[in-house]
């Protein structure tokens, strides 16, 4: 098992690499080029680079993650393909993707990315705090348990 990290906004991958050593699970970031950094360089982490296009980090996830993979991204389309690959796949807002909630997310992004073309405006979403950040660390280690 590994855990892949849609990287490049994602604000956990502090919290992912910890709490992934706690239980020797190794993690691999994919992350556009333009996010360069040499302080991804960490015992247990892979970091890969792709290109700056817009799906590049998701088709090279889509490309390494096996079933039985956990894929962290906060994009609902990556999360469908990881869902039908067999992996498991979290928000970093600390709730897991399923068979059952992603079609009305994928549908709740498809009508408000109607409603923004026909100029009108839809809500972001809300900031990231602490109470998400133990949220999600809670769910991860949980599942890494379920998952030993």
């Amino acid at each position: 098992m590994k855990v892949y990290v849609d990287a490049d906004a994602c604000p956990v991958k502090k919290t992912i690499i910890s709490v992934a050593r706690e239980f020797d699970v190794p993690v691999v970031l994919v992350k556009s080029l333009s996010h360069f950094s040499h302080d991804d360089e960490q015992p247990s982490v892979e970091t890969i680079y792709v290109d700056t296009g817009a799906e590049a980090a998701d088709y090279r996830i889509m490309q390494l993650a096996q079933k039985g993979d956990i894929i962290v991204t906060q994009d609902y389309g990556l999360a469908s393909l990881g869902l039908s690959k067999g992996c498991t796949v979290l928000h970093h807002k600390g709730f897991t993707y399923t068979n059952q909630n992603i079609d009305q997310l994928l549908q709740t992004r498809y009508v408000n990315a109607l409603a923004r073309k026909s100029g009108k405006r839809t809500k972001g979403p809300k900031a990231f705090n602490p109470d998400d950040e133990a949220k999600f660390r809670d769910l991860f280690r949980e599942t890494l348990q379920k998952s030993h």
